[in-house]
């Protein structure tokens, strides 16, 4: 049994009488440990598998599996606790709290979680131990998105859960905190999934997930993992 599991996902909207599929049929797993990068087209549906993934959006057909548990049967109460114990999210926009230092930033993640860690190691594990005090006013994009990566990390998540986390990033920022991404995937054995629009980021994958027109289309184990400093786009 794979560590994450899709079978046969299907999604669909309704906008008043007008049915639009989003999903229509999606099959995949990703071992756990594995960086994996699902690319795909604005509007192929990538951010919908994501977000059924994340708890924060239910299927219409199919079944999704987390660690051998059917996330997919859950109900409203079991999903607020599946985002808040299961999972880390990091986002385009890094939704810092601006009144709150970096540091803060960090705690809050650690306050509603049940196995949290240090907050002070995990902004030093991303590189800003000499920042815990500034607040994001005072942050580059970059070292605001590293905090907004080191409270994903603080609550202990089982899965990382990244939505075009190098979006509003400069070229060179934007592989720094890709390779953070990576490094917290190999040194702490996080699963990692990252959605892109940039196919060039898939050679950093261990798994890339190819969804086009809200199917997946291709799905391989990458055999030639490039490290980040040497992919261009």
């Amino acid at each position: 049994m794979s560590f994450v599991e899709f079978h046969d996902v299907k999604k669909t909207y309704h906008m008043g009488e007008v049915e639009i599929p989003a999903l229509q049929g999606v099959n995949f797993e990703i071992e756990k440990g594995e960086f994996c990068v699902i690319v795909g087209a604005s509007g192929a549906g990538k951010t919908t598998i994501l977000n059924i993934l994340g708890g924060m959006d239910t299927l219409t057909e199919g079944k999704v599996l987390l660690d051998g548990k059917e996330i997919s049967s859950y109900g409203k109460k079991q999903l607020t606790d599946y985002r808040r114990y299961d999972i880390g999210f990091v986002f385009q926009f890094y939704n810092l709290v601006g009144n709150l230092t970096a540091l803060e930033n960090v705690e809050l993640a650690s306050q509603i979680c049940s196995d949290p860690l240090d907050a002070g190691q995990v902004l030093a594990d991303v590189g800003l131990a000499d920042r815990a005090s500034n607040f994001p006013a005072q942050l580059s994009g970059g070292e605001q998105q590293r905090v907004a990566i080191a409270r994903a990390l603080a609550k202990n998540p089982k899965l990382l859960l990244c939505d075009e986390p190098t979006g509003a990033l400069d070229y060179n920022t934007g592989k720094a905190v890709l390779k953070l991404l990576q490094d917290t995937c190999r040194k702490k054995g996080v699963t990692v999934v990252v959605i892109t629009h940039n196919q060039a980021i898939t050679a950093m994958a261990d798994r890339i997930i190819t969804v086009k027109n809200g199917t997946v289309t291709d799905m391989r184990k990458n055999e030639h993992i490039v490290p980040v400093e040497q992919i261009e786009w």
